[in-house]
């Protein structure tokens, strides 16, 4: 368990993480009509292919994208090498394509320079992006506030959760699932009985490690590329994400007695595939704890809900843990050493 010193100090990480739930029911208020409007546009001009620009954790975001819509519209989606235009200053051929943007601040140069040219070479740029004053809202065709407001922590919480919000929103709407849309609009109040759970199980088993896995599978890998980015980041914890699938071809090697793994479940068939990967990684003696659904399986408890959902749930509560796990190691969650809020690459 958390130390008591450690429960009565509240970071920034932990007040901004816990606005979650309400930033997504500003966000959603908010973007109704540019949603309609965006999806009317994709149906009525579908594009060939989805190009996301994003670093960080919005492109953790841009994964869920990936996956989102390749199984719900079909659409291939690919990652934009964000120096193939600031630094090659390379051309990017003409063709009606979707290029989503997403951004806490909408201020880098490189993910500027990118867009430029994806909207130079005809495509329709949407940008999901938190700062009121971003130049990438200038740069959009059309822009959807996540809303989250400010964020003074360096670790983004609330706005990378709107991200992951407003991304399944946007599908919702252009594949027009109602039972999508259903999810989505109860997301709020999930996020709130999702910041609930208690994940405290895994401070004592993490405060000492040196090294982790992070494994998840289809809609929840974005979300697994996150938390091990904020274990790096706000615990100093050296943590990889793999896929379920992935994880087999060379890093399963190194698994073994004591090893440490935070496995991701789910409801649908890549939660399946995780838990296959969990019950192997238990064989050989490995620490593991999985977040998952179903309560007689899992070690840390997660809600049950449409399974592009229940990704967004697992890691607002992981945010929870993540803080107090960043406290019991000495580390302070909301200044990490050598990072700045806004990064700007060129």
């Amino acid at each position: 368990m958390v130390s008591s010193a450690v429960a009565d100090r509240t970071t920034l990480m932990q007040a901004e993480a816990a606005e979650a739930a309400a930033a997504v029911r500003r966000m959603l208020a908010a973007n109704r009509e540019a949603l309609g409007m965006i999806a009317e546009r994709l149906r009525s001009s579908p594009p060939i292919g989805v190009v996301t620009c994003a670093r960080g954790s919005s492109d953790h975001a841009a994964t869920y994208a990936k996956y989102l819509i390749e199984t719900s519209v079909g659409v291939p989606v690919s990652s934009a090498a964000l120096s193939v235009a600031s630094l090659y200053g390379a051309r990017v051929s003409s063709g009606n394509r979707l290029c989503l943007a997403i951004s806490q601040s909408g201020r880098s140069p490189d993910l500027l320079a990118s867009v430029a040219e994806h909207r130079r070479a005809g495509g329709f740029v949407v940008a999901l992006v938190n700062a009121d004053d971003a130049p990438l809202r200038q740069a959009a065709d059309v822009t959807i506030a996540l809303s989250a407001g400010p964020e003074r922590s360096v670790a983004a919480t609330k706005s990378y959760i709107c991200s992951l919000a407003a991304v399944a929103a946007l599908v919702a709407a252009w594949f027009e699932d109602a039972a999508m849309k259903v999810a989505v609009d109860g997301l709020p109040a999930q996020l709130d009985a999702a910041w609930q759970l208690d994940w405290s199980r895994a401070v004592p088993m993490l405060s000492g490690a040196s090294n982790l896995f992070v494994v998840a599978r289809g809609y929840a890998f974005g979300i697994a590329q996150e938390a091990a980015l904020k274990l790096k980041e706000t615990c100093a914890l050296h943590a990889e994400s793999f896929s379920a699938a992935e994880v087999r071809h060379g890093p399963m090697a190194i698994v073994g007695s004591d090893f440490n793994v935070l496995a991701l479940g789910g409801s649908d068939l890549a939660g399946a595939s995780v838990r296959e990967a969990a019950a192997e990684f238990r064989a050989r003696g490995a620490r593991l704890l999985l977040a998952d659904p179903d309560p007689d399986i899992a070690d840390l408890p997660a809600i049950a809900a449409h399974p592009a959902i229940e990704p967004i749930l697992m890691i607002q509560s992981f945010y929870r843990m993540a803080n107090d796990l960043s406290l019991a190691r000495g580390c302070d969650p909301d200044r990490p050493p050598h990072l700045n809020k806004v990064t700007k690459t060129l």
